[in-house]
């Protein structure tokens, strides 16, 4: 035992225990992941590990032979009242390997299941209870929860404190929590450890120190069952057992080791837990705040709180950016109020009215006074600063003129911070070559082309053929976070090809959302949804036009086509021609043949470089004498998977055979950036 102890001591044991884990990580999430599933499974059993129920659908992981996510939308509400943590289910429906995010730089749902332990997804046809669990530590979860269901008022709260469960905030709120830097909060992490283990440390003064530490032990892992072992709660509890342990044990081992133990043991347990931002955020404010313990010693609790407030925001900066693409520079002094608020006001309360539910009117109170002071707070948008993503090469500076800054406080240290993080802010605002993207909005279009310091936007999007599409906010899922990741603070030119809906069926919620100086429709009259944007881009003092020729955009000019009158909307689509760093893209809408055949007439069209496909694909369009003329390098169809409408036809794509095809629904968005007059092309494959 005085051996291992003396070995324990060795730093660059950890170290070298560190290394190996993270090389075991790379190796391992570049491998293929191999399933007991496929796309052909129709059944599984397993029991209930958590749920999440909104409305009338429920997310459901199970635990089979492999963990499973299970979606399925309720027939009537007694199914509803039937589901239980650990009950024994039979689900029958399909199997889907989740895809990665297909669009560049937003989400990977994919990465995050992995994060899970979840290989496929299952989109449930009929879900049948087949056994009520017997487990006791089920049974009493589930008697809690019809306890917590009781408190009418504030019973969402209560889940999410309790059972780690968000779900049953309000979205809208929850953003507003995120955007004013406090939805940590919400997350069960250490904070809720430190005051639970505090509190019984002190209820408990009178049992043994020894005794009543391994007491707390086994109350935090029955805390942990409850939260459904969330990574965070997982990490703050194991922490504080380890940290137990090497005191009792007499191992001397340093805190600092031991964090970076428990790190290397997790990413060994699951390497692709390097994906979860709730591990990252976790281990690195955990692991930045024991290593700079020396300065958080000194002054009153509100000074000492202020520099973990402080440590924790800045250690966060890359972590949040290259996340969320947003910062709330104040986020600090709010989390001064906030978390005391939190700790020992909201949290406290919320767990003492499942115990006394006739608090529940004076918890709701706390809960109003908490919402309605967050609201105030998110609208002050002059403390957000919306960042790009960051490249690793500035992510390591950063980290390393802030090591540099908390070893040693000094002018040039905070100054090199300065700098550095006003490189942040403007890194990919001044945008020096041309480039052109086409995203994936399922059925529909949207194209952003940047020239120079300008942003057009060609067409919205609107119908997508993603899950849960009636509820899908295209706007705020897609569009506005890849905006702020490369650096769009504004859209120049709103450029609508034409009113139906999969083109400019976002353009609303957009306008509402974002910065538009301009908005240009195409010829024709315009139909109910045009005239309802017209409404409120009347409101909102936003120019407009309508049947233009062209655009000058810099030293760029964009032609249009397209400017006669025909009698249905697809033709009268806006067709745009422009030409970058000399290379010749075209885009489409939706128009015809018969359009197609007009441009041929009036217009000398050759030798297109990239040309955005008509309508989808549709046989409508892309005619064969259109192709030959323009002889297209590279096509792109923008297109829903699976959509209804067989799009794109195979006589188009036969059409297309002397060209490079890009789909949507295949390659996912494709990026056409122009350098040193050459054309690289990046797609984002689900």
């Amino acid at each position: 035992m005085k051996k291992l102890k003396n070995i324990l001591q060795y730093n660059y044991l950890f170290l070298i225990l560190l290394i190996f884990s993270l090389i075991y990580t790379f190796i391992n999430i570049n491998k293929e992941t191999k399933s007991i599933y496929n796309n052909n499974t129709k059944q599984v059993i397993g029991y209930i590990r958590d749920y999440k129920i909104k409305n009338e659908k429920a997310t459901v992981y199970i635990k089979g032979k492999e963990n499973l996510v299970v979606n399925y939308y309720f027939k009537n509400k007694k199914e509803i009242n039937n589901i239980e943590y650990g009950d024994y289910i039979k689900v029958y429906g399909t199997f889907d390997k989740p895809s990665n995010n297909t669009n560049f730089n937003l989400f990977n749902y994919r990465k995050y299941l992995l994060s899970r332990k979840i290989k496929y997804t299952v989109n449930a046809d009929n879900i049948k209870i087949i056994k009520k669990t017997n487990n006791i530590f089920y049974i009493f979860k589930n008697k809690l929860l019809k306890r917590i269901n009781k408190c009418k008022k504030s019973n969402a709260y209560i889940k999410t404190f309790l059972f780690a469960d968000k779900n049953n905030i309000d979205n809208e709120m929850y953003l507003n929590y995120q955007k004013i830097g406090i939805s940590h909060l919400f997350a069960i992490s250490g904070m809720h450890v430190s005051f639970i283990s505090i509190l019984l440390l002190k209820l408990l003064s009178f049992i043994k120190e020894n005794k009543r530490y391994l007491l707390i032990s086994i109350l935090l892992l029955l805390y942990l069952f409850l939260t459904n072992f969330t990574i965070s709660m997982s990490r703050a509890c194991l922490q504080f057992i380890m940290f137990f342990l090497n005191k009792i044990l007499k191992l001397n081992i340093k805190n600092i080791n031991l964090v970076i133990l428990l790190f290397s043991m997790f990413l060994f347990y699951n390497p692709f837990l390097i994906y979860n931002v709730g591990f990252i955020f976790s281990f690195t404010i955990s692991f930045s705040l024991i290593h700079f313990n020396k300065l958080l010693n000194k002054g009153n609790y509100f000074y000492k709180l202020l520099k973990v407030s402080l440590i924790s925001f800045l250690v966060s900066i890359p972590i949040l950016i290259n996340n969320f693409y947003q910062l709330n520079i104040f986020s600090v002094i709010y989390n001064i109020f906030y978390v005391p608020f939190v700790s020992y006001i909201l949290f406290p309360i919320n767990l003492l009215t499942i115990i006394f539910p006739f608090l529940d009117n004076i918890n709701y109170s706390l809960i109003n006074l908490f919402e309605n002071v967050s609201n105030i707070l998110s609208d002050l948008d002059i403390f957000i600063l919306k960042i790009s993503k960051l490249p690793v090469l500035f992510i390591f500076l950063y980290y390393l003129f802030l090591y540099k800054l908390f070893k040693n406080i000094s002018i040039k240290n905070v100054l090199n911070i300065i700098f550095i993080f006003i490189i942040f802010i403007f890194y990919k605002s001044i945008v020096l070559k041309p480039s052109v993207t086409f995203l994936n909005v399922g059925q529909g279009d949207c194209t952003l082309l940047r020239i120079f310091n300008k942003n057009i936007l060609i067409d919205t999007g609107g119908i997508v053929s993603f899950n849960d599409k009636n509820n899908y906010d295209l706007t705020n899922n897609i569009l506005l976070p890849y905006f702020k990741s490369e650096g769009v603070k504004r859209i120049d030119y709103l450029i609508l090809t034409h009113g139906d809906f999969d083109h400019i069926g976002e353009a609303i919620n957009l306008v509402n959302n974002f910065k538009v100086e301009k908005v240009v429709f195409n010829c024709g009259s315009y139909n109910d949804l045009e005239k309802e944007l017209i409404k409120i881009l009347n409101k909102k003092n936003i120019k407009k036009y309508s049947c233009i020729k062209e655009l000058n955009v810099d030293k760029n000019k964009l032609y249009f086509l397209q400017t006669k009158e025909y009698d249905n909307e697809n033709d009268n689509s806006n067709v745009i021609y422009t030409e970058l760093d000399e290379y010749k893209f075209i885009f489409m809408g939706d128009a015809s043949s018969a359009t197609e055949k007009e441009m041929l007439d009036k217009y000398n069209l050759s030798d297109i470089d990239v040309l955005k496909v008509g309508h989808h694909g549709s046989k409508t369009s892309s005619s064969k004498r259109f192709i030959n003329e323009i002889k297209p390098k590279y096509s792109i169809i923008s297109v829903g998977k699976n959509n209804r409408y067989g799009h794109p036809n195979k006589e188009v794509l036969n059409n297309l055979n002397n060209s490079k095809i890009y789909r949507t629904d295949k390659q996912g968005s494709i990026m056409f950036k122009i350098k040193n007059n050459k054309i690289k092309i990046e797609t984002r494959s689900p």
